[in-house]
């Protein structure tokens, strides 16, 4: 997924130089297809068992031994977003936009919180009371209560020339004591938490990936394709 990721951005960028190079800017059309716009993409996976660390990220987040990383079954690697170290596995919903945010705002502060309200939508969805904390990303449940707050959901990001990838990852059947591996986003003072905790239940995963989808679409303003 991180190479057909790459592959994206890569051609993406490489046509957005191209464009440029013929006098072609921003939402510029043209009569060419091989210089139109390049295409937005959004992917939803679920990853085995694995550790990722940001470019910002420090190595003694991952508080494990590597001896028992191995005996879980958890992959390490250090990537190119940003952001700390978290972890992927299943029950999480893991979303990778890779979006021309030329065609939509040149912010990516702006994209990031337009994520986040995505999610915090969905969490609405099921009676969740999600929200954002002033000065961190991701989506928190009860995020007023200071340490008590709870990490529903992270994100981490990469943009070269208004190009992204890399995403958010939403708890949503996650098994949780996999987060005790690590220092969570490097904020070792407040909890994680997931969909299914919060409802007490085991939360239908496809019913939440369509809450996501139609949220962002709203958010966004897209026209969809879907490629399975």
């Amino acid at each position: 997924m991180w190479r057909q990721q790459e592959a994206l951005l890569k051609a993406a960028v490489d046509l957005k130089i191209a464009r440029r190079k013929a006098g072609l800017e921003g939402t510029d059309r043209s009569a060419d297809p091989a210089l139109d716009l390049p295409e937005n993409h959004l992917f939803f996976v679920e990853h085995p068992h694995v550790l990722t660390l940001g470019k910002s990220g420090h190595e003694e987040h991952v508080v494990a031994s590597p001896e028992r990383l191995n005996e879980l079954g958890v992959s390490y690697y250090p990537i190119n977003r940003g952001g700390d170290i978290t972890y992927h596995g299943p029950g999480q919903l893991v979303g990778y936009p890779i979006l021309d945010l030329e065609q939509f705002f040149t912010d990516i502060s702006k994209y990031m919180r337009c994520l986040e309200e995505a999610i915090i939508r969905t969490c609405g969805e099921y009676g969740v009371d999600a929200e954002r904390i002033e000065g961190l990303t991701g989506v928190w449940v009860d995020a007023d209560k200071g340490l008590g707050a709870r990490k529903i959901a992270a994100l981490g990001v990469k943009c070269s020339r208004w190009v992204t990838m890399h995403g958010f990852a939403f708890n949503l059947n996650t098994d949780l004591d996999f987060f005790d591996l690590i220092v969570p986003c490097g904020i070792g003072d407040r909890g994680v938490t997931s969909l299914a905790r919060e409802c007490g239940r085991s939360i239908d995963e496809a019913e939440v990936q369509a809450h996501m989808l139609r949220h962002l679409t709203d958010i966004f303003g897209w026209k969809l394709v879907r490629v399975d």
